[in-house]
C-alpha cells in the first residue's frame, strides 16, 4: 500500500463510518431480523446489481488507489457510500471495513470459451454466446472437484496492512467466499442454453450425468472451505437481500463461526423459467438439495419463475428465502410461500423505458404489497439486475422515495 493510497482509504473509510455508526444501522438490522424470523413489522426494501458505470456523472465512484487489491476496497466504499447517499432505502452499513480473504479454487477446472457482442465497449459491457465444451459422456469427467485453497500467509499481510492503514478510523473484519450454488448457471456457460434444452429432452441420462458429477464436485468444495475456515459466516447480505437472524448471521462482525453451517449459500435454475415444474422437480431439485443440506440457510431463486413448481422448491433443506420474479404470479406466489420470505424482485424495466412510467411503477409496486398482504407473505423488495438507467440516475433516488412511502418507512 502506497502512502497515497493509505490517504485515501483513511479519508473514504472515515466518510464510510461517520454513516455506519449511525443509530439508524441498528433500527434497520432489528426490523430485518423480524422479517428473517416471521415477524414482519413492515415490508423491506433493498437496491442491488446496478450499471455503476452509468452513476458517476460527479465523479463520486472514481477509484483513487493505484493497487488493484486495495482499489477493490475502495471501489466497495465508494458503492455503499453512493447508495446510502442516493437511495439507501433499508441498507445497512457494515460498522468494519471488510477484507476478502486470499481463497482460490472455487471453479470445476474448465476454461469458459465464448463469443462476446458488443454492447458498450467504453465500459465492457457485453453480451455472450458460450460455446459447448461438454458434448459426451467422457466430456462429463472434464468437470474437476473444486480444488479450495487458502494463502493464509497473504491474508494474515492484507488484513494487517489494513488494521494498520484503518487504525483509529474502522475494524477490520476477514470476509471469507459465499457459495453460489445455482449449477445450472454454471452448467449454461459450459454448453450454452439451447444445448442443455435440447439434451433435457433427448438424453435425460446425460444430463443426469452432468449434474450428479458437477453437485460431487461442488459438495468438495463446500467441505473443504469447511475445513479451511473460509466460509462468509457473517455476511449481511446473500444474492443482494439482508440476512440478519440470530440463527447464523448476529450481527455485523457477529458470526458464529466460518462454517457451511453457520452460513447462509444461494441456488436457482434460471433457465428452467422455460421448462416444466416436472423437469425442475426432476433435474434440480435433487442436486440443490444435497448441497442445501450443508448449510444453515439458504436463499433460493433469481429469474426463475417459481410460483408453479412451489410444491418442489420447498423440499429444499434449510430453506428461508424465495425469489418471486418478474416472471412469477405474485398472487399464487403469496398464497404457497408460506412462512419463508417472499423476495420479491420488482421489474426493473420501468427505469429503463425512454420515459419513465412512473405511475405504472408505482401500481406495479401496489399490486405486489396487496398481494402480500393477501396471502400472509413475509415480504422484501429487492430493486436489481439493472442493466441501465439511461445514464440517469436520479431514476434510482425517485424509484428509492416512492417504494419507501408505499412500504411506511421513513426515507
Amino acid at each position: 500500500m502506497t502512502k497515497n493510497d493509505r490517504e485515501v482509504l483513511r479519508r473514504l473509510a472515515s466518510e464510510y463510518m461517520e454513516e455506519a455508526v449511525n443509530p439508524v444501522q441498528r433500527e434497520k438490522i432489528a426490523l430485518w431480523k423480524k422479517l428473517n424470523t416471521g415477524r414482519m413489522e413492515r415490508p423491506m426494501v433493498a437496491i442491488d446489481q446496478l450499471p455503476w458505470h452509468e452513476l458517476n456523472g460527479e465523479g463520486e465512484l472514481t477509484p483513487r488507489t493505484g493497487d488493484p487489491f486495495w482499489q477493490g476496497i475502495e471501489t466497495a466504499l465508494r458503492r455503499e457510500l453512493y447508495k446510502w447517499r442516493h437511495f439507501p432505502v433499508d441498507m445497512v452499513l457494515e460498522p468494519c471495513v471488510p477484507v476478502p480473504l486470499a481463497v482460490s479454487g472455487n471453479h470445476y477446472g474448465i476454461v469458459i470459451a465464448e463469443d462476446k457482442i458488443v454492447i458498450d465497449a467504453g465500459n465492457d459491457v457485453y453480451s455472450h454466446r458460450y460455446q459447448n465444451q461438454l458434448r459426451t459422456m467422457e466430456d462429463v469427467g472434464k468437470i474437476k472437484d473444486m480444488a479450495i485453497e487458502h494463502d493464509e500467509a497473504l491474508s494474515r499481510a492484507r488484513l494487517e496492512e489494513a488494521r494498520e492503514a484503518f487504525d483509529g478510523i474502522a475494524p477490520v473484519r476477514a470476509k471469507g467466499i459465499q457459495f453460489h450454488l445455482g449449477l445450472w448457471d454454471h452448467l449454461s456457460q459450459l454448453i450454452g442454453v439451447e444445448d442443455i434444452f435440447f439434451d433435457l429432452i433427448d438424453r435425460p441420462e446425460f444430463i443426469h450425468a452432468l449434474m450428479g458429477r458437477i453437485t460431487e464436485a461442488t459438495l468438495v468444495g463446500i467441505d473443504r472451505a469447511s475445513e479451511l475456515g473460509v466460509h462468509d459466516d457473517n455476511a449481511l447480505t446473500c444474492h443482494c437481500a439482508y440476512v440478519f437472524d440470530d440463527s447464523q448471521m448476529i450481527g455485523p462482525m457477529e458470526g458464529k463461526g466460518p462454517t457451511a453451517g453457520n452460513s447462509w449459500a444461494y441456488g436457482m435454475a434460471q433457465l428452467f423459467n422455460s421448462v416444466s415444474p416436472e423437469t425442475t422437480a426432476e433435474f434440480e431439485i435433487p442436486y440443490i438439495s444435497k448441497l442445501a443440506e450443508r448449510f444453515g440457510s439458504i436463499y433460493y431463486g433469481c429469474c426463475d419463475r417459481l410460483d408453479d413448481r412451489m410444491e418442489y422448491v420447498k423440499r429444499i433443506p434449510n430453506l428461508r428465502k424465495v425469489s418471486c420474479s418478474p416472471w412469477s404470479d405474485r398472487e399464487a406466489f403469496a398464497e404457497r410461500v408460506g412462512g419463508l420470505v417472499m423476495s420479491n424482485k420488482p421489474t426493473p424495466a420501468f427505469l429503463a423505458e425512454a420515459t419513465v412510467d412512473w405511475g405504472a411503477a408505482r401500481a406495479d409496486l401496489e399490486r405486489t404489497i396487496e398481494a402480500a398482504r393477501r396471502g400472509g407473505a413475509n415480504l422484501e423488495l429487492i430493486l436489481k439486475d439493472l442493466s441501465t438507467v439511461l445514464y440517469d440516475p436520479s431514476r434510482l433516488t425517485r424509484w428509492a422515495n416512492m417504494a419507501m412511502e408505499l412500504m411506511g418507512g421513513a426515507h
